[in-house]
């Protein structure tokens, strides 16, 4: 199958000449990217049940990155959905979600852990279940870290793509399952040259017996940065600030 019978197939409503790749990827991988400002990447639920939990850094100054706290407060929301952007530690918006069928992101929960997922599903290793061994996302996002000179010390809150958790009126976390439906997609367009690093481990609060983290499909296209009547921008005054300050830098 040719890219362009792969788009059509995949995101029929873009331009395949605008596509820059696209890519699959199992429950339980892990994958890092340098993308480049003004590239989208379409985020797709192959299965129900997915999680996508991704980390952001500058691509060329690796101590800014994605500030999950600063992201929230800015927008007066706890959780992520179209309209609301991605803000590093230094103010800027390193990525934006122009679009978003899903309608709720959790921004508030982490990533799953090695004991977490033994405690839940028990132990699969490498050594002897190869490709079928059990993989978390904090270790899984720490390999990908390292690929690029950032170690435990760099790891920050995360986003979880696809994942709904609810806080109720006790204060606890409920974890909504199986949110996401198949063709379901949410994008980020990033506004800054930046390191995107995803890990499609379970959510650390899906409590499924079994280990079945689903597929995610990543389409990238060159979709060009946020324009000056963008509803990302213009959700809120604060917004409107983050991004002045991102395009002071690429002026």
């Amino acid at each position: 199958m040719t890219l362009t019978e792969h788009t059509l197939e995949l995101a029929p409503d873009l331009d395949p000449a605008r596509v820059l790749w696209t890519e699959r990827f199992p429950g339980g991988a892990h994958w890092s990217y340098r993308v480049r400002r003004g590239t989208t990447l379409r985020f797709i639920a192959v299965e129900a049940g997915t999680n996508a939990s991704v980390l952001l850094y500058r691509a060329d100054e690796r101590m800014e990155r994605l500030n999950v706290p600063d992201t929230l407060k800015a927008q007066h929301t706890a959780h992520l959905t179209a309209g609301h952007v991605l803000y590093s530690d230094m103010g800027r918006i390193l990525a934006s979600i122009p679009r978003d069928t899903v309608g709720w992101h959790d921004p508030l929960c982490g990533l799953s852990d090695a004991e977490g997922i033994a405690r839940r599903h028990g132990v699969k290793r490498y050594q002897e279940h190869r490709n079928a061994m059990h993989r978390n996302g904090k270790d899984s996002l720490l390999v990908e870290m390292g690929k690029w000179g950032l170690g435990l010390r760099d790891l920050v809150p995360n986003v979880n793509l696809f994942s709904r958790v609810a806080v109720d009126a006790d204060g606890r976390f409920r974890f909504a399952g199986n949110h996401a439906k198949p063709g379901d997609f949410v994008e980020l367009r990033f506004e800054m040259d930046t390191l995107v690093l995803v890990s499609t481990a379970p959510h650390p609060l899906d409590p499924r017996p079994d280990y079945a983290p689903g597929k995610v499909t990543i389409v990238a296209w060159d979709s060009g940065p946020a324009g000056a009547d963008d509803a990302c921008r213009l959700s809120c005054a604060e917004n409107g600030r983050g991004f002045h300050n991102t395009e002071l830098i690429y002026r």
